[in-house]
């Protein structure tokens, strides 16, 4: 039984992690562009959501649990808010148990140091085998996600 971490931004990650062969399979989050107002947009795609996990024996799923921060503004919020919905509509439909985590809970408790250069290092530490999926600086969704997904097996689901 395999368990989710998922990084709910468009530039964020579903991690598929193996507790028993701690391995990892990393799906850069799917988006969809779309045409709005004559701008282009980019949305989670829910239909490519469900079919990178269609099929994958998932026991637990994580997310991260996203709010507002000082300067962020409203568009960039509604789209992330937008983001978890889908997300969390994709996995209740499949019957996946989720659990939210806020960014503080897992990164404590992962020993993760200095944002997102240290998600990445840590992913890194944690997963040796796996280093390369977590190199570029643009990899630090993929490296949450691994994250939340480890945090989910050794603190959030029911022993």
């Amino acid at each position: 039984m395999n368990i989710l971490g998922i990084d709910p931004g468009l530039s964020g990650a579903l991690c598929i992690l193996d507790p028993i062969e701690r391995g990892l399979e990393i799906i850069d989050m799917p988006v969809v562009e779309l045409e709005r107002n004559k701008k282009t947009k980019r949305e989670v795609a829910a239909a490519m959501v469900y079919e990178a996990l269609v099929g994958k024996d998932i026991q637990f799923a994580f997310l991260e649990r996203v709010g507002a921060m000082p300067g962020q503004g409203v568009t960039s919020m509604l789209s992330l808010g937008r983001s978890v919905g889908v997300i969390e509509g994709v996995v209740a439909a499949m019957g996946i148990p989720l659990t939210l985590v806020i960014p503080q809970r897992w990164q404590k408790d992962m020993l993760v140091r200095g944002g997102k250069d240290g998600s990445r290092e840590r992913a890194m530490q944690l997963f040796p085998m796996q280093s390369e999926l977590f190199k570029r600086k643009k990899d630090d969704g993929r490296a949450d996600a691994a994250l939340i997904a480890m945090w989910g097996e050794k603190f959030g689901r029911a022993k």
